[in-house]
């Protein structure tokens, strides 16, 4: 296993290995700053002997893969999971505000005069996937002196991924053109019938219903079907089931190709001429040399321009989280906590603890002193885990972490 060197003065050295760090740690030399990864810090002067090592970065819409390289071996390994939820809860956010402002409470004047949007402006899920990314990059170069990043880019055609002959004036002869909006062009399109009764019910009136949830699928027609009132109320009352696949998005594809310069031109404002980008056909080609299956750590080590170098025996797995929920009290002026004390017998959510033996994570919390207990992957170790029988680990962080072995099996 490798261990994690900082020196004196904070700044990143070479890895050693465990046999060393113990000499250090056996002699006073240095002190454990990080169990995850394990790293420790000299308390001594160094000379920072550094080698070139190379940072892959497999960017991603719910996944980042990262990979540094040196010469010689992977010195880090790591499959980040991050969170998808942040459309659903700005849809929810909107709605309480709407919710509060209809309601006869302090009065605050409108500020018409911020609503301006600063130049180069991301919706706020697509900012938050791109310092997600920075955020992970950074968290390496705490460990390791990188020299150099590449990054997988990539630019997608969604209208020839959904129609591959397309081309020249059929891009502007797109499937709404001539309606006058989406719900004109999907009553059209179910021929004006209920897609579930067929027009059995009678009944006259007719509802664009929602597939998957407004809030996370939006309005585009592949969303949307055509309903009578009775079926939809049916629906809607939770009566009445529709047996519809939803359509696959497009969200990791518009995510690519909205941040992809952003992220490149932002670490290069840090790390001049020290970045560089790659493509996806070419990562896919020198995976297929080397005989790796696909993966998140695989991509990023061939991207990092990883060939002959020794691999890590294991990688790092670790799932970003919100840090704290907002909505603590219910109903309105209301002192009845919507949630549990963020401390319950000196555990909080997302602690990671040792369970007899097994490290895993507190994703689930009682008054009571009982905890639901998983590892990362959503494992399940114990549904209902006494306190007394738990040991604190560390405590929780927006980036959760675990150590797991790596599969290395080939194609």
């Amino acid at each position: 296993m490798l261990v994690y060197v900082i020196s004196k003065h904070n700044k990143p050295l070479m890895p050693c290995s465990s046999a060393k760090a113990r000499i250090l740690l056996k002699k006073g030399k240095a002190t454990v700053i990080r169990r995850t990864p394990f790293t420790i810090k000299l308390l001594f002067g160094s000379s920072g002997y550094r080698q070139p090592i190379t940072l892959g970065v497999d960017g991603g819409y719910s996944d980042i893969g990262l990979s540094a390289v040196s010469d010689k071996k992977e010195l880090y390994s790591a499959d980040v999971k991050l969170r998808t939820n942040i459309v659903k809860l700005i849809s929810k956010r909107r709605a309480y505000r709407g919710a509060r402002r209809s309601r006869k409470i302090w009065y605050r004047k409108p500020r018409f005069l911020n609503r301006k949007k600063r130049e180069g402006w991301l919706a706020p899920s697509i900012q938050h996937k791109l310092d997600s990314h920075i955020k992970a990059i950074d968290k390496v170069k705490e460990i390791l002196p990188i020299t150099q990043i590449n990054i997988e880019v990539a630019s997608f055609d969604i209208q020839k991924i959904k129609n591959p002959d397309i081309s020249g004036v059929e891009y502007q002869n797109g499937p709404q053109k001539n309606y006058y909006n989406t719900r004109e062009y999907v009553l059209h399109r179910d021929n004006h019938l209920c897609q579930n009764c067929k027009g059995k019910s009678k009944d006259p009136v007719l509802k664009v219903h929602h597939i998957e949830s407004r809030q996370t699928g939006g309005n585009r027609p592949d969303n949307l079907i055509t309903l009578c009132e009775t079926c939809h109320k049916k629906v809607t009352e939770g009566k009445l089931s529709i047996n519809i696949k939803p359509s696959k998005g497009f969200k990791a594809e518009t995510f690519m190709s909205t941040v992809r310069w952003k992220l490149v031109k932002q670490l290069n404002d840090v790390m001049p001429d020290s970045v560089s980008h790659t493509y996806g056909y070419i990562t896919k080609y020198n995976r297929a040399k080397l005989n790796l299956k696909k993966s998140h750590t695989n991509d990023a080590f061939v991207i990092a321009g990883g060939t002959v170098q020794k691999r890590l025996s294991n990688y790092y797995l670790l799932k970003q989280v919100r840090k704290c929920n907002r909505k603590l009290f219910k109903g309105i002026r209301s002192h009845i906590k919507n949630t549990a004390d963020r401390f319950v017998k000196g555990f909080q959510r997302f602690d990671k603890v040792s369970y007899k033996g097994i490290e895993c994570f507190i994703f689930g919390r009682r008054t009571s002193g009982y905890f639901d207990l998983k590892k990362l992957d959503g494992t399940k170790v114990h549904a209902s885990a006494k306190y007394i029988d738990l040991t604190l680990i560390e405590r929780k962080k927006t980036l959760l972490i675990e150590r797991r072995a790596v599969l290395l099996s080939t194609i």
